[in-house]
């Protein structure tokens, strides 16, 4: 009856063997942290999951908050799916988190000035040991993409006798086909030549156990941050802005929205809206076309 059993049971369904396998290393830490949570000085995972009252899991969704809203969210939506699970199966009646509200995470609206993108590349690609972070980096700014998918991304997507780049975006699942830049190119070569002999464009720097790996969703952000400081930035920038800038840039370049859909891999015009900033450039462009009309 102990929630480990729960949640060992979800690992056996059908639902989760059909997951993506990355999606299955995020519900595996999700549900990780959810279970060595400790509240009342006994962890979840020691708890009759039949018997959990709302008010423990309450107690616990404020705990994961304190560590940042947007992954307690991520815990919440992960554990909901594991007791929807046991409703299904009939090994339990209720969900103690199926009516807990989430907090709402202020949207980011932070974008990178051009500058501070070629501090941060300059800084990465001095030293072999940042350079993969860098090169995430560039492809993200690059290409209007988010870094998880970037840090996933392996040869055999690249073209470059077409200079093209085929992604399949994890998030929505949509495929999007991108021109490689001469410079980004010229990069890409180099780093073939370096890390060509395994399947990721941009893996971690020092193998484990005889393999590369990608970078870990939650241990990226921690190096970026480190090489970021050094490189003197401000800490109000994520490397998650990357493509927010990337989108941002192409509105001020007066780029039609279905266009910036070709990019992004948007499916509805509305989605895009959150990315279409207000700025100086695009206003001013607006100002001196209707002048000049």
């Amino acid at each position: 009856m102990k929630l480990t059993s729960l949640v060992n049971d979800y690992y056996s369904s059908y639902d989760y063997r059909n997951l993506r396998d990355e999606t299955k290393k995020q519900y595996e830490y999700f549900l990780g942290v959810m279970l060595n949570t400790e509240v009342d000085g006994e962890k979840l995972s020691t708890l009759n999951y039949k018997k959990l009252p709302t008010r423990v899991a309450k107690v616990a969704y404020n705990e994961w908050c304190e560590k940042g809203i947007h992954m307690a969210n991520h815990i919440m939506s992960v554990t909901r799916i594991v007791f929807n699970h046991g409703l299904r199966m009939e090994l339990c009646e209720l969900n103690p988190f199926a009516n807990i509200r989430r907090r709402t995470v202020e949207r980011r609206k932070t974008v990178w000035g051009r500058g501070d993108v070629q501090k941060l590349l300059e800084a990465a690609y001095s030293d072999f040991s940042t350079r993969n972070i860098g090169l995430i980096a560039h492809m993200a700014y690059e290409w209007c993409q988010r870094v998880g998918d970037m840090r996933l991304l392996t040869w055999d997507m690249l073209n470059f006798e077409t200079k093209r780049v085929v992604i399949q975006q994890s998030k929505r699942n949509a495929q999007v086909e991108l021109p490689i830049d001469d410079d980004l190119l010229d990069m890409l070569i180099q780093q073939e030549e370096e890390f060509g002999f395994q399947q990721y464009v941009a893996p971690k720097p020092n193998p484990f156990k005889g393999a590369y790996h990608p970078y870990t969703m939650y241990k990226l952000p921690l190096y970026a941050r480190k090489l970021m400081d050094e490189a003197g930035l401000s800490k109000e920038l994520r490397l998650s802005d990357l493509r927010r800038t990337g989108v941002t840039e192409m509105v001020d370049a007066e780029v039609g929205i279905g266009q910036i859909m070709s990019v992004t891999g948007h499916a509805n015009p509305q989605s895009v809206k959150p990315y279409l900033k207000n700025t100086y450039v695009s206003a001013n462009n607006a100002l001196t076309a209707r002048k000049n009309s």
